[in-house]
């Protein structure tokens, strides 16, 4: 069986690898000629725990290999980005992009399957017409249906194998055929349903972690408020055996949290008023620890701010929709010299607010009057306070995460702030 996966990136490019790791010839398409380069070679351009030596395997195999152009295969998994415009509405250019190729080699007898996240109907609305008008018929020519990833970044060799997912057909026959192909590498159960059903499941996972995460971030700013500290608050309320709030933070990225919900809003925007909510929330954690920042440094005179950590999540390269790029916008829009240290994101050509991103936290330190910790990276985790104390012009240290060692640093001499206390 021959699989066409189109899309390379954080999902196409682990899912390619393991339908190739089962032994199914898998063709990948990106438009990107440096990836397909690089994919070709063996190797690969994002980070992710263990992807470089799978990848390695499976191209030596001769399973998998790269182009730019699709092909005719027997199954097509659409893999392609779904960002938000600045409306928060979806672009959805890339799938339709993708399914257009498809339809161009599409015969009897053909899977196709949408993996990207996507707005309730996308697939029975927007995919569904641009295949039909092939001749073919969804259903009777072709199975046509969607199963979106459940991954972390980070870990998702792991979970691409063992999590559960869902197989959304246009219709029955769709849905088993999808189950079949992914069974060839997924140990997790596979839950048939309708696309619809599918599309929104997926939707719903992320925004419910959204919603709460927003309650989290509420809280957070209620017990800067009245002199609490959230994060024994949280931890407190979270012995309750039905209570589990999440942490707050300086906001949510991703490609998924900070975006599905908007998708659910776009489609009943009368409806999803605690979605909006919710979403608004954490979309102002940004700014309100940046109004944080400003009111550490007052009185201080072109005050220079070095930010610990620019990626969405800990431990990862991934810098989509990441809150701390617009923390560090809007912290330069103030008159604040913005340095970044980010060794995952650092030595890529990278930069952000204008600020080339490095992997020594001195170097980025040097000169400044407040380090913001904005991500929980490990390497963190055991900051020499002591040499940085010995960089900085003030010692100021702001914990968005509460993850530093707060004893290390008073002992060194900074003053320490937690968001949410």
């Amino acid at each position: 069986m021959k699989v066409c996966v189109i899309g390379l990136g954080y999902i196409g490019l682990p899912t390619s690898a393991m339908f190739a790791n089962a032994g199914l010839e898998v063709v990948g398409v990106d438009k990107k000629q440096a990836i397909v380069d690089a994919l070709n070679r063996g190797e690969i351009l994002i980070e992710e725990k263990g992807l470089a030596e799978f990848i390695k395997n499976v191209v030596a195999s001769g399973h998998l290999r790269a182009t730019t152009q699709i092909e005719p295969a027997d199954a097509f998994i659409i893999a392609v980005p779904t960002p938000i415009m600045p409306d928060k509405s979806s672009d959805m250019r890339f799938v339709k992009s993708a399914t257009e190729d498809v339809a161009t080699v599409l015969k009897k007898g053909d899977l196709v399957v949408l993996e990207s996240t996507s707005p309730v109907g996308t697939v029975d609305s927007l995919m569904l017409p641009i295949l039909e008008a092939t001749g073919l018929k969804a259903g009777r020519d072709f199975g046509l249906g969607h199963s979106p990833e459940r991954v972390i970044p980070g870990n998702i060799l792991y979970e691409l194998v063992n999590n559960h997912r869902v197989a959304g057909g246009i219709d029955e026959e769709s849905a088993d055929r999808i189950v079949a192909l992914y069974k060839s590498f997924v140990k997790g159960e596979i839950y048939k349903t309708n696309a619809r059903t599918a599309e929104l499941c997926k939707l719903s996972e992320n925004t419910f972690r959204d919603v709460n995460i927003a309650f989290a971030n509420e809280l957070a700013k209620i017990c800067e408020a009245e002199d609490i500290n959230v994060w024994e608050l949280i931890e407190i309320c979270n012995k309750h055996p039905r209570v589990n709030i999440h942490q707050p933070g300086p906001g949510v990225g991703g490609h998924c949290i900070a975006v599905d919900p908007w998708f659910i809003v776009e489609k009943e925007p009368s409806l999803a008023t605690l979605i909006r909510d919710s979403r608004n929330t954490n979309d102002s954690m940004p700014a309100h620890t940046a109004s944080r920042a400003a009111k550490i440094l007052e009185g201080v005179a072109s005050p220079k701010v070095c930010i610990l950590g620019v990626t969405y999540k800990p431990d990862v390269d991934d810098m989509r929709e990441s809150p701390i790029i617009t923390l560090a916008e809007i912290l330069k829009g103030k008159g604040m010299d913005v340095a970044i240290c980010d060794p995952h994101a650092a030595g890529k050509g990278r930069s952000v607010a204008g600020a080339a991103i490095v992997s020594d936290p001195l170097e980025a330190a040097a000169g400044s009057d407040l380090v913001i910790l904005g991500v929980n990276h490990k390497q963190f985790k055991t900051l020499d306070f002591e040499a940085l104390a010995k960089t900085v012009r003030t010692k100021n240290f702001f914990d968005t995460r509460n993850f530093a060692d707060a004893q290390a640093a008073q002992a060194a001499g900074f003053a320490y702030y937690l968001l949410g206390r």
